[in-house]
């Protein structure tokens, strides 16, 4: 399961999104992501499903490699979609002992699972094509007219960037503690739920001490470097708008226009009413 989670993960390769500006990134998730609740008609969903899979078509990035991050939300998944179909109200479908499946409890839960997929792949295309380095220049130009009302946006980039770096390290720390508990005679998988997790008890302490000892040794050697923050810092990789770029830009004005269009459209009502 450790091993599932790929955000704060790069793969690189030669592709048209690996080379996009990380703002272009940025701002094609945001509104993917905005889409995904702003819209709920089927059309609007069929739409999505399209330019999704384009992206990661044109990202060059394995889909196995992104739905492997599914793994670990896989629980959280299930248990949204059951309160969903159980604890809303509306038009009796099924009846299991004292709990009713509605039909609008249906539309819904099916709705949250495609939107809670949606949101970790689309995100997920971010992440695995956009260093941390360039993700936080990225963030950080982008949030720059906030230095107006004093927001530390210098200092925001650095907490993300570092966090990015850590997630990573963090499981791949996780991940050797537990073979080496394992070998050890440690069991992680058996027992029920109250179990497993008295079970990773010993698990968390030597992580949080090997953690806090990273962040020490990070600060340390930011210390001994003269790091005092973003004032007057430059950039060895500024960040330059290309035509590629613009035309991202076009393409997600398009996308907007299409899934408006395709929600107010109504085919798949038409269609289920032939």
């Amino acid at each position: 399961m450790i091993r599932d989670i790929t955000l704060g993960q790069f793969y690189p390769a030669d592709s048209v999104i690996h080379k996009l500006d990380p703002r272009v990134k940025l701002a094609g998730t945001m509104v993917f992501i905005v889409s995904l609740f702003a819209f709920r008609a089927p059309e609007a969903y069929v739409v999505a499903t399209l330019a999704l899979a384009a992206v990661i078509r044109l990202s060059k990035v394995p889909l196995k490699f992104m739905l492997k991050g599914l793994k670990s939300i896989l629980m959280i998944l299930m248990i949204t979609v059951v309160f969903n179909l159980f604890l809303i109200p509306g038009t009796p479908v099924l009846r299991i002992w004292k709990l009713t499946i509605t039909q609008e409890g249906i539309e819904t839960a099916v709705f949250m699972a495609i939107r809670l997929v949606y949101l970790i792949v689309g995100s997920s295309v971010m992440t695995l094509t956009t260093t941390p380095n360039s993700l936080t220049d990225g963030l950080e130009k982008a949030l720059r007219p906030l230095k107006k009302i004093h927001v530390p946006v210098h200092e925001i980039s650095m907490i993300m960037s570092i966090a990015l770096r850590f997630i990573p390290i963090l499981l791949e720390e996780t991940d050797k503690i537990m073979k080496a508990q394992m070998a050890r005679g440690a069991d992680f998988d058996s027992g029920n739920i109250i179990q497993k997790a008295k079970n990773m008890v010993p698990l968390l302490v030597p992580l949080f001490i090997s953690a806090f000892r990273r962040a020490n040794d990070l600060a340390m050697a930011m210390e001994a470097r003269g790091y005092h923050g973003g004032e007057g810092r430059t950039k060895m990789k500024p960040l330059i708008y290309a035509k590629r770029d613009k035309l991202a830009y076009l393409s997600m004005l398009c996308y907007l226009v299409v899934m408006f269009l395709a929600s107010r459209s109504g085919l798949v009502e038409r269609l289920l009413g032939l």
